[in-house]
């Protein structure tokens, strides 16, 4: 009960916010329904992230963010987007490590380490 007051406080502090912003009024009865919509919205998560405790995983993915929002259009492709430009980051990040590590190597590509080896065993032999 004390986190259903709790939620019902903050919606009506944020609606409180946007009113001053937006210069529009929110009765007592629409604070009511968004704090009770995004309380109840709050069970549905936290239902699916027991879910997730109980199939023995400690991680949530990206693939079970968005099965959660499917619900919302809008939302769901938010976070597509959000997750294709995380991914594309994280691809890039990793190609320019690799060629840091390559060039701290004194310069050499990997073919010319190869072909440098290669003739240092034939002289070996």
């Amino acid at each position: 009960q004390r986190l259903k007051a709790a939620v019902h406080y903050t919606v009506g502090c944020l609606c409180q916010d946007v009113a001053e912003n937006k210069e529009v009024q929110f009765s007592k009865q629409t604070i009511a329904a968004i704090a009770e919509i995004t309380f109840r919205q709050c069970g549905t998560e936290g239902y699916f992230l027991i879910l997730c405790r109980h199939a023995k995983r400690s991680t949530v993915t990206t693939e079970d963010v968005k099965l959660l929002a499917r619900r919302s259009n809008s939302l769901l492709k938010y976070i597509t987007q959000k997750s294709d430009e995380l991914i594309s980051s994280n691809m890039e990040q990793k190609e320019k490590k690799k060629k840091k590590s390559s060039a701290a190597k004194g310069g050499r590509t990997s073919g010319e380490q190869v072909i440098a080896t290669e003739s240092e065993d034939s002289n070996m032999a």
